[in-house]
């Protein structure tokens, strides 16, 4: 009689405390003809976002921005047109115009324009290196992402990030999955734009691998006849995510009505600042840290009005050296379309294939790209 008073008590105190107190127990759900559907456990609170270390940021501008020392002075033996005597004299060469960093407003006191502000709380960039495979599940031949098999390609991706790991140990790095959501087309399609939209299972199954290496994704968007105004907006839902980011081609924004693929196509700062500013106000919207914009260059044109575009503390832009071929003419392509015209941060594509394909070329290791001035903080391999 006594135990069943007792058990009685235990169940009725339980009782009690679910009815008061649920998040204190798991909510067991069921579907209708599949039993248990989910188990959704006491929510766990957001992570801690500890606040930005300006200090180490700048730090790290400087350090990518790698800047070679002011040249030493010179002495020279000349006659004093007083006394007709020869003395050694110091002469004091120029300090060199340093481009980067790109400014932000702290540093605005030296003169010269502001670039960019520091960002929100969160940032990656410059504290960590992005290393990102590209690519779309569609195709084997438009990158690493589609070609190979999906843990082929996550352990070919692990072996990258542990190379830039040892070549830089000071900067973590981030692994990341770049998929191309639009993609041109060679055909005009049913609306007459030149882009084909992926579907969104196809995202979907992009974010369930990047989850596995715990990567973040970029979604990568080739406009065609379209613009980014239209296109931008219907992946929303995705760039709502804490982890997901955005990059935009100039080469396929066909602005001319040429088709896709048969001359080089172009945006414009206005295009560019239309996706940052619709990016920060989602990351203001949503609580977000900053999102990462990353713009596709290899010419002078495929970016105009590179000094009206605008910097944002919600996003961090990157402007990727998407060239390829040897390594010199890469080189080349960074310093005359890179370096010249600052924007935030900069990106180096290596091509797996279009990069070796003369005899004995080979990509470039971390260990070289280490050495670029400014040095890239986002690696893409296609």
């Amino acid at each position: 009689m006594k135990k069943g008073i007792f058990f009685a008590s235990v169940i009725f105190l339980l009782a009690v405390a679910f009815s008061f107190f649920p998040d204190l127990f798991g909510v067991i759900t069921y579907s209708r003809n599949s039993g248990p559907k989910e188990i959704i456990s006491k929510e766990k609170k957001p992570p801690v976002i500890p606040p930005l270390d300006t200090a180490l940021y700048d730090q790290k501008l400087k350090e990518l921005a790698n800047n070679p020392p002011p040249p030493p002075p010179e002495t020279k033996i000349m006659k004093n047109p007083e006394t007709g005597e020869e003395e050694t004299v110091v002469v004091e060469k120029p300090a060199p115009k340093y481009l980067w960093p790109a400014r932000h407003a702290s540093q605005d006191d030296a003169g010269g324009p502001v670039k960019t502000d520091y960002p929100r709380d969160g940032a990656i960039l410059p504290f960590k290196r992005v290393v990102a495979y590209y690519g779309n599940l569609y195709s084997t031949k438009m990158g690493a992402l589609g070609q190979y098999p999906e843990e082929e390609m996550l352990s070919r991706l692990a072996i990258e990030v542990k190379k830039w790991e040892m070549a830089d140990p000071q900067t973590p790095v981030q692994p990341a999955l770049h998929y191309i959501a639009v993609v041109a087309q060679g055909g005009a399609g049913q609306d007459g734009k030149y882009r084909a939209r992926m579907p969104f299972s196809e995202i979907d199954k992009v974010l369930r691998m990047a989850k596995k290496i715990n990567a973040i994704v970029f979604l990568d968007v080739q406009v065609g006849f379209s613009t980014v105004e239209e296109e931008i907006p219907l992946l929303e839902k995705y760039l709502k995510l804490p982890n997901v980011h955005l990059g935009i081609d100039p080469e396929f924004s066909m602005k001319s009505g040429v088709p896709p693929g048969e001359i080089v196509g172009t945006l414009d700062a206005a295009d560019i600042n239309f996706a940052a500013n619709h990016l920060a106000e989602l990351v203001r919207e949503n609580n977000l840290t900053p999102k990462i914009l990353v713009i596709h260059r290899y010419t002078q044109k495929m970016v105009t009005n590179y000094q009206k575009i605008a910097s944002l503390p919600e996003v961090q832009i990157v402007m990727h050296m998407d060239g390829w071929g040897v390594k010199a003419k890469k080189i080349s392509t960074y310093k005359q379309f890179i370096y010249p015209e600052p924007v935030q941060f900069t990106g180096f594509k290596l091509f797996y294939k279009n990069d070796t394909f003369e005899p004995g070329t080979s990509i470039f290791t971390p260990e070289e790209l280490l050495k670029l001035s400014p040095i890239p903080i986002y690696i893409q391999y296609q």
